[in-house]
């Protein structure tokens, strides 16, 4: 749960997380409350963006179009919507049929001195039951997906890692190397 979240969009005790294995924190990025766990590209990258010469709003677009640039390479067509952060595919046919806008790529970020902390959350290969828990960053009216859910393939974490590099290097003009 981020420092402007929400407690109600929990939409379950804490004690039943816990006993499903999963555990709650509060933490200190912005926005509301997300899920981590396995399946998802997490990257958190640290940057220095008084060196890189830009905002923290210019760095969150550039978080949001190195995922929309990644995404296109599966065939998806992902964008923004305006006053939500984050990666969305748009309104249309969904797979749970609901034609409503759901989040691939939840983005949650801190600077402090003009350092980042925290990142985003790429659902690659996620069980996307663990959202039905929680009102995903807030949001009642909208779902959860994950390139599998998109494209009924399984893509290795490795390589979606590697695009992910490779798309916010080209996004940031700037070289990234990675940590794990």
């Amino acid at each position: 749960l981020g420092k402007s979240g929400r407690a109600e969009n929990l939409l379950i005790p804490k004690a039943a997380l816990e006993a499903m294995g999963a555990k709650f924190f509060h933490i200190d990025r912005g926005g509301d409350i997300t899920f981590h766990g396995p399946g998802q590209l997490v990257c958190y990258p640290i940057l220095d963006l008084e060196r890189l010469g830009i905002g923290l709003r210019e760095y969150i677009a550039s978080l949001e179009e190195a995922v929309i640039r990644t995404t296109a390479r599966y065939g998806i067509a992902a964008g923004r919507i305006a006053g939500a952060s984050g990666v969305w595919i748009g309104e249309g046919a969904t797979p749970d049929g609901e034609g409503r806008p759901r989040k691939i790529c939840a983005i949650g970020v801190r600077s402090s001195r003009y350092v980042t902390m925290h990142g985003f959350a790429l659902n690659v290969t996620t069980d996307l039951e663990w959202f039905s828990r929680i009102n995903p960053c807030g949001f009642t009216d909208r779902g959860v997906t994950s390139i599998a859910a998109e494209t009924g393939s399984q893509p290795s974490m490795q390589e979606v890692k590697q695009l992910v590099i490779r798309e916010l290097a080209t996004a940031l003009q700037y070289e990234i190397t990675s940590g794990s």
